[in-house]
């Protein structure tokens, strides 16, 4: 009973913030735990803390980026070093009609991630086992949370961005990171940061941040 409880405490939450939301997606969000539960006995993915606040740590924080940007039907979004699929997994619920692909150097936490996006349905993902800088294509943005420090983070991905920017916000980076980020984006003067206490009530967000980099389409 108490993860019934927990799952609607939660689902609460996503409604609260996305109440705009379909009951094909709220089935999919309410699906996630009971799914990521039964892979981390496979494959441990998700810390035992998290997984007892995945909608909040996880999902909720995956979705934030959705606070700063709509992304449009067709779009084409590469997410670096998904994990468990993160933040990728929730944005492909949230965005039915946008191509998602997730990157992921350990193979085992991508057949989580298929194993997920397949028993939910999800047709707008696509998995890579790879480096990143390995990945070949063109994007509109780049996602990630909290990979790597952004200058190799960019030197990894600076020739995957799309040329034709389509949205509010350029074509480039978006990246949800926390505490003070002054000294790693210091080479970035177009970075802009946002704090997702803007967006979040939560005390969980206080500190969490996204980053936006625009970066030049190089061919």
């Amino acid at each position: 009973m108490a993860i019934f409880t927990q799952i609607y405490f939660f689902m609460n939450l996503i409604s609260k913030y996305f109440p705009e939301i379909s009951d094909v997606q709220v089935s999919q969000f309410e699906a996630l735990q009971e799914l990521y539960e039964d892979w981390n006995l496979k494959i441990n993915v998700i810390s035992r803390k998290d997984i007892k606040s995945l909608y909040l740590r996880h999902v909720l924080h995956s979705l934030s980026i959705a606070k700063l940007i709509q992304f449009k039907d067709g779009s084409k979004i590469l997410d670096i070093g998904t994990g468990g699929g993160f933040p990728g997994i929730p944005l492909a619920i949230l965005f039915p009609e946008v191509k998602f692909h997730l990157v992921d150097s350990i193979n085992k936490k991508l057949n989580v991630v298929n194993g997920v996006a397949f028993s939910l349905g999800l047709s707008n993902i696509k998995t890579t086992h790879s480096r990143a800088e390995l990945i070949i294509g063109h994007y509109d943005f780049i996602i990630s949370r909290a990979v790597t420090k952004m200058p190799d983070f960019v030197s990894w991905i600076k020739n995957r961005v799309a040329k034709k920017s389509l949205h509010s916000i350029k074509n480039g980076i978006i990246c949800l990171k926390g505490g003070d980020l002054t000294e790693e984006l210091k080479l970035y003067k177009k970075a802009t940061v946002y704090d997702l206490s803007t967006y979040f009530e939560e005390d969980f967000f206080e500190t969490k941040k996204i980053v936006h980099i625009p970066l030049k389409y190089k061919g």
